[in-house]
């Protein structure tokens, strides 16, 4: 009898690292997870990574990788802002030699629209932005069906679209971008708080700057469907989700933008391992 094919799949954040198996279907067989240190990120990663891929008995056909960036291109050399000891750091290559399986990276949100398209709640949707609101905040986008990559590989940074003129600095440089207004970081440091701790006003604006964000690139790329997921979104549940579609009404008024809908991600915490393999999937189906 023949082994049962899946997907080697690794996500990278600055909170935690996940490592999980993932179906042909899209299904998490088995997962772990460890917090992402300050020092010896590789390390770490590396440990949790071969203990995953020993854990099942199967055909991997390859491994998929969804990280925060920015990156080059395919993934060669990462800079995740949240990792500060990462800069260019050879993430592809390195993976690819510690588990011998083809390795394709991408940025975690681009990961997280893939899954949500291929599995989830944009199945069928071919014009659709997917957020992740963390640790830090990401985007991804489907454009006609097809994932947009731009130039380097990093379309889709929706955390550093201006949603407050004048606001915050931000960890690349500029000020108000919505990494800076809307992150767990930014909460925790704003209000002294843990964003799991935030008030209802705090989970209001913060809707309201990520619905800021969403009507823009909505309009500017005619997109029906904004799915959005990680922790700070989840965890702040429907007045997060019903703040950032009042603002999208409002704001995405010209007539083709009107009706634009925001989901929470259907995978919910799976969303990154299910991301993750859905960038190997693009490459090798």
């Amino acid at each position: 009898m023949s082994r049962e094919r899946a997907y080697l799949a690794v996500d990278i954040g600055g909170t935690k690292m996940l490592c999980g198996i993932v179906s042909m279907s899209g299904e998490v067989l088995t997962q772990d997870r460890t917090p992402t240190p300050q020092h010896d990120v590789w390390d770490a990663l590396a440990a949790l990574v071969s203990r995953v891929q020993a854990s099942r008995d199967v055909d991997f056909v390859a491994c998929g990788v969804g990280c925060g960036g920015p990156m080059s291109d395919q993934g060669d050399k990462v800079s995740n802002l949240h990792i500060t000891s990462w800069q260019d750091f050879p993430l592809r290559s390195s993976l690819a030699a510690l588990t011998g399986l083809a390795t394709y990276v991408d940025n975690d949100a681009k990961a997280i629209v893939l899954g949500e398209t291929w599995c989830g709640a944009a199945v069928g949707c071919r014009d659709v932005v997917g957020m992740v609101v963390s640790t830090g905040v990401g985007g991804g986008i489907i454009s006609d069906g097809r994932l947009l990559d731009g130039h380097t590989g990093n379309s889709g940074h929706i955390g550093h679209v201006c949603v407050a003129p004048g606001g915050r600095r931000c960890k690349c440089g500029a000020y108000g971008c919505l990494e800076a207004q809307a992150s767990g970081t930014a909460i925790a440091e704003m209000t002294g708080r843990p964003a799991a701790e935030a008030s209802p006003a705090v989970i209001e604006q913060t809707g309201i700057y990520v619905g800021r964000a969403v009507a823009s690139v909505a309009v500017l790329l005619d997109l029906r469907l904004a799915v959005i997921g990680g922790s700070v979104a989840l965890g702040f549940g429907a007045p997060f989700y019903t703040a950032v579609q009042a603002e999208v009404d409002r704001q995405a008024s010209i007539k083709f933008s009107r009706g634009v809908q925001v989901r929470p991600a259907g995978l919910g915490a799976d969303a990154p391992l299910v991301g993750a393999a859905a960038v190997a999937r693009r490459h090798v189906e």
